[in-house]
């Protein structure tokens, strides 16, 4: 057991977060430890430097560019002068502004993630830095095999869409391999041939700065040159939700101005239609881009999928170990279906590769499979927090998880005193307030 434990300990990369908000770091915190990391958090850049230096080979450092005795890009300095190297992702909350390439250039931050987009990008940009991958596993361009009518739905509808030149929008939650959807309709395309480029929306590769020499904006330049690069071929923009204004504006020059030869493809979670109705997203680009879309529902709706998922994770397991395959019982996989996924397929992904380095038998089973949940308010606090926040957060978990007893979990509470909460806040069972 102790011989196991010491395995366990080197093969959860640490991931050191340091931002001012406690709630931030609360929810980074969870985020990470379900995709299988061991975060450490501090709010300030005094203890952030005393946790570098016990930070081990292979971790990551995610920090908010502004805290309050220092910044991300003043942490990677003070590493170089200490001898460490431990990458930094800078947290920012707007990606248009010059702090922002202050922190990426000259051997600053290796990535950002926009605080907006926290949930949506902090495990997978992580995931890039994390060393070494010896759990990690990254999924290519395939589809992982499933049965389910939903997944035959979607099957068709790639190609479908393949079929044709439209742009697509692909809707669906954080983790269910929207990318992996993108990438199948280039490939079953005729656009096959030529290049296909793919960039995130709230990430790195769009930042921009306006140049006094041009008449256009860095941002302009830089966006118009990834369809250059895309001529004929497909571009994949990841979360378009994450757009700023500013990007969108630019995105709908080119598309209506200069007609490029690039088919688009977006993934987006369900925001993004909120988000044009409150016209904080430009109807006129969204019209333009969703020329066709594929819904994928998810995991929580698709239970019967868990069962291929998993057993199609535990032999890229055995194949990369070179060890003999285990297997999932009947209680594992009950006990699998029963969890809410509010990471999706992530989730699931990272779960069942932990649990098949732990077990050392054959067959694993549901006292093998333990859950931590990421919501951790106590329910004193669910009690005395103020009215609007604490209606927010029950209905925020009920949609995250799907099911009220899902959410009683989420929120540390036992669901009949989640149902008091409920009839306390004037939240009906669809998780809508009751006028």
């Amino acid at each position: 057991v102790i011989g196991k434990t010491n395995i366990y300990t080197l093969a959860m990369n640490k991931v050191l977060i340091a931002d001012a908000s406690e709630s931030d770091r609360r929810l980074m915190s969870g985020l990470l430890t379900r995709a299988g990391y061991e975060p450490i958090d501090v709010g300030s850049m005094e203890a952030a430097k005393e946790e570098v230096a016990k930070l081990p080979l292979g971790a990551v450092i995610v920090a908010d560019y502004k805290l309050p005795d220092g910044s991300a890009k003043e942490l990677v300095n003070w590493q170089k002068g200490e001898g460490f190297s431990f990458p930094v992702i800078a947290i920012v909350n707007n990606q248009n502004g010059p702090d922002l390439l202050d922190v990426m250039k000259g051997g600053g931050a290796v990535d950002v993630i926009q605080r907006a987009g926290m949930d949506k990008q902090l495990v997978e940009t992580v995931s890039k830095y994390a060393k070494p991958e010896n759990i990690v596993l990254q999924l290519g361009n395939s589809l992982i095999p499933r049965s389910s009518k939903s997944f035959r739905e979607i099957e068709q509808s790639i190609e479908r869409v393949a079929a044709t030149n439209a742009n697509c929008i692909i809707f669906g939650e954080s983790g269910m391999g929207k990318e992996q959807i993108a990438r199948q309709i280039y490939l079953q395309s005729s656009r096959t041939q030529k290049p296909l480029i793919v960039l995130e929306a709230g990430g790195a590769a769009l930042i921009g700065k306006h140049d006094p020499t041009s008449d256009r904006s860095e941002m302009y330049n830089r966006i118009e040159g990834y369809f250059q690069e895309a001529k004929g071929g497909t571009l994949v923009i990841k979360n378009i939700q994450l757009l700023t204004f500013e990007k969108q504006s630019v995105l709908l020059h080119i598309l209506e101005q200069e007609h490029p030869d690039v088919r688009i493809i977006c993934t987006a979670n369900t925001s993004l239609l909120k988000m044009v109705a409150d016209e904080t997203f430009r109807d006129n680009l969204f019209f333009i881009l969703r020329q066709t879309s594929i819904t994928v529902p998810p995991l929580r709706e698709m239970t019967e999928d868990i069962p291929a998922i998993s057993d199609y994770f535990l032999t890229l397991y055995a194949r990369q170990r070179q060890l003999p395959k285990k297997h999932l019982d009947a209680s594992a996989i009950k006990a699998l279906k029963l969890h809410p996924w509010p990471g999706n397929i992530r989730e699931l992904k990272d779960k069942i590769l932990h649990i098949a380095f732990l077990v050392a038998e054959d067959v694993i089973t549901a006292t093998d499979i333990k859950f931590e949940y990421a919501m951790p308010d106590t329910v004193e606090e669910l009690t005395h927090r103020n009215p609007k926040a604490v209606k927010e957060r029950i209905i925020k978990a009920f949609l995250r998880a799907g099911t009220w007893r899902g959410a009683a979990k989420l929120l540390g509470i036992s669901e009949r005193h989640l149902i008091q909460l409920r009839k306390r806040h004037g939240i009906n069972r669809n998780g809508e307030t009751e006028t």
